[in-house]
């Protein structure tokens, strides 16, 4: 028996490279007339700026005035490991890096974009905001 029968890999290789030179010996045979055109480049537009509207309070926002975000607040954050989580029960108390009067984060999609106090309105949870952050200040937090 020969190597190229005993490794599988390498009759493979074999036949592939056969197959690859009969492919080739064809082509040749075939003559200039027959052969495949060239591949050309593809041509593309330009693209153009759009013009702008002027002011920005123009934009026509009703396409997305109906798109559901969520809206939360945060008082505060800690970071604890398993096994502590674990031991949590009724009645334990978490920690948490904010100070009692620090005002709360309020986040949209996970994104601040104010921050507020504790309000109760109708027996109700609630928060007024005492800093909203401009939009510019959230384009730099995003980066």
């Amino acid at each position: 028996m020969s190597d190229t029968e005993n490794d599988p890999n390498e009759a493979l290789a074999d036949e592939w490279a056969a197959a690859l030179e009969e492919a080739g010996d064809a082509r040749e045979n075939e003559g200039a007339a027959d052969a495949a055109p060239a591949a050309e480049s593809a041509q593309f537009q330009e693209l153009q700026a759009e013009p702008a509207g002027g002011d920005p309070s123009e934009l026509n926002l009703d396409s997305i005035l109906d798109v559901p975000v969520t809206i939360s607040m945060e008082i505060g954050r800690t970071r604890i490991n398993i096994r502590n989580l674990l031991q949590l029960n009724q009645g334990s108390v978490v920690e948490l890096d904010r100070l009692a009067g620090e005002p709360m984060d309020v986040l949209v999609n996970g994104t601040l974009i104010a921050q507020g106090e504790v309000v109760v309105v109708n027996e109700k949870f609630g928060i007024r905001l005492t800093d909203v952050i401009s939009p510019a200040d959230r384009v730099k937090r995003l980066q």
